[in-house]
């Protein structure tokens, strides 16, 4: 296994675990279980690690697949770009996680506000990460981004009006 397989499992980690972590983060402020924001801290602080080992094998991968024809080398510099922003919230989020998790074994008084934030950096961190992933399938999943069919080629009619 090379790292353009470690990038292609990897990525699929930050995308789930950053939205599943928050998820569980809500559900730890909302019933008040230190345990389940302690848990929700883990998932999210794994989700920023998965999201940095995703970066590094990134040009390995993009090497790798510029060599295949037909895929575009402009949607492997836009999904490259965007994956900076993705990684830069996601290594937010993991600090911040790091912190929450600190103020959660403490018992500390702040623990609920910085609950709420790491919350909000998830949610953001996710939309970042979802938008890296979808640029990503795009690379050689076309179908995702297929046009609408040309009529006539799908056994449909044109119709003359």
């Amino acid at each position: 296994m090379d790292q353009t397989h470690v990038h292609l499992l990897i990525t699929h980690l930050p995308i789930f675990g950053s939205i599943l972590g928050g998820l569980v983060l809500a559900h730890g402020l909302w019933t008040k279980s230190n345990q389940t924001k302690i848990a929700a801290y883990n998932l999210l602080v794994i989700s920023a690690i998965g999201s940095v080992v995703a970066y590094l094998t990134g040009e390995e991968a993009e090497e790798t697949v510029e060599k295949i024809q037909g895929v575009s080398k402009d949607m492997i510099e836009l999904h490259s770009d965007f994956a900076v922003y993705a990684l830069i919230s996601l290594s937010i989020l993991g600090i911040a996680s790091l912190i929450g998790l600190f103020l959660a074994l403490k018992k500390s008084p702040f623990s609920r506000t910085m609950a709420i934030i790491t919350l909000v950096i998830s949610l953001i961190s996710f939309g970042f990460v979802a938008r890296t992933g979808y640029l990503g399938g795009q690379i050689r999943h076309t179908e995702i981004n297929a046009a609408s069919p040309i009529p006539g080629q799908s056994g449909e009619k044109e119709d003359d009006d």
